[in-house]
Order: structure tokens, then C-alpha cells, then sequence
């Protein structure tokens, strides 16, 4: 009799807190979707665990049927960032938009990625980094693109269509369309047409 009870007690407050997550997650799209500088194109999917917000002005424009996965982060920092239709953005990924960060259609970033497109001054050794600001230029992903795993993409940098970045590499320079791009830094080492 005890071992039953136990089974519908926990079945029970399985539904409650399945309940009391979807609730959650309707909130969370709510909140993200009435800021008066952040546009959804629905549908999309948005992890309540990712955090997207403006930070110092800026806006955010995420197009339809992109999925935006847990821990992910998408702060404007000032910038704009522009996140094109069909994307998938996997979890822990950070994306800031400082310089402006554009993202074209049908583009998958792996988990754990970096896009900043900003970079701290350092010629003055007198002076400490901190306080000698930052330069700013932004980073253009084109249409059709993948980014493998826990790669860092620097600012100044246009990755050109149809470009594959390998896992861990570190893009500090433009990578041409139809590009295979590997290591720290990322050089060409193959051609896609």
C-alpha cells in the first residue's frame, strides 16, 4: 500500500514541476520578447536558461526558426547583433555585439563558442590595459556557415559563406567563402569548391 502511494506522489509532483517549467519558459520568452529593443521573428526556440538582454543600448534581432540552447549568452554591450532565420546556437555559447555582430541564415555554432567583437588597447606600457579602452569593429558571419566547438572569433572578422571553422580554433583574421579554417590561429588549410 505505502510503495503505491509513494509511486502517484511522485508522479504527481513530476507533473507539477513540468508544469511549473513551462510556465517558466512562457515568462521567459515574454520578457525577452516585449523589450522594446530586442525583436523575435516567431517562431523561434529560446532555452529559459539563456540569458539575452541589452547592455548599454544596443538592440537584438533573432530571425524565425532559430534555436537558442541552454546557458547561451547574447549581450548588446552597446552594439547591434543580428542573428539571421535557421540558426542554431548551441549551449554555453557567448555572443556580444560591442563593434556589431551580424549572423547570417542556416548557421550552426557548436556549444562553448566566443564571438566579441571588441579587443582592449595595450601600445601604452606606462599605462595600465584597463584604462586605455577598447577598439571596436564588429564580426560579419555569413549565410550558411558552421563553427565547430569552442572556437573564439575576434574582432575585425568577416567568416565569408558557405566557411567551416574546425573545433578550438581562434579566427583572428577574415576567412574567405567556401573555406575550411583550422588551428590557433585559424589558417585555410582546405577549399570547399
Amino acid at each position: 500500500m505505502y510503495m503505491g502511494l509513494k509511486f502517484y506522489l511522485k508522479k504527481f509532483f513530476g507533473r507539477v514541476y513540468h508544469f511549473l517549467e513551462r510556465i517558466k519558459n512562457v515568462v521567459h520568452h515574454w520578457t525577452i520578447e516585449t523589450h522594446y529593443n530586442v525583436l523575435v521573428d516567431k517562431p523561434v526556440i529560446i532555452a529559459s536558461s539563456a540569458k539575452i538582454d541589452i547592455i548599454m543600448g544596443g538592440s537584438i534581432h533573432i530571425g524565425r526558426d532559430t534555436q537558442i540552447l541552454d546557458g547561451v549568452l547574447i549581450l548588446t554591450y552597446g552594439g547591434h547583433i543580428k542573428i539571421g532565420t535557421n540558426c542554431n546556437i548551441n549551449p554555453y555559447t557567448v555572443i556580444y555585439g560591442h563593434g556589431n555582430t551580424t549572423i547570417g541564415n542556416n548557421v550552426l555554432i557548436a556549444g562553448g563558442c566566443m564571438i566579441i567583437p571588441s579587443n582592449h588597447n595595450f601600445h601604452d606600457v606606462e599605462e595600465q590595459i584597463i584604462k586605455q579602452g577598447c577598439t571596436s569593429k564588429g564580426i560579419q558571419i555569413e549565410d550558411n556557415v558552421w563553427i565547430g566547438h569552442g572556437c573564439s572569433i575576434l574582432d575585425n572578422v568577416t567568416i565569408g559563406e558557405g566557411a567551416i571553422i574546425a573545433a578550438g580554433s581562434v579566427v583572428n583574421k577574415s576567412i574567405p567563402p567556401f573555406s575550411i579554417a583550422a588551428g590557433v590561429p585559424a589558417k585555410i588549410i582546405r577549399n570547399r569548391k
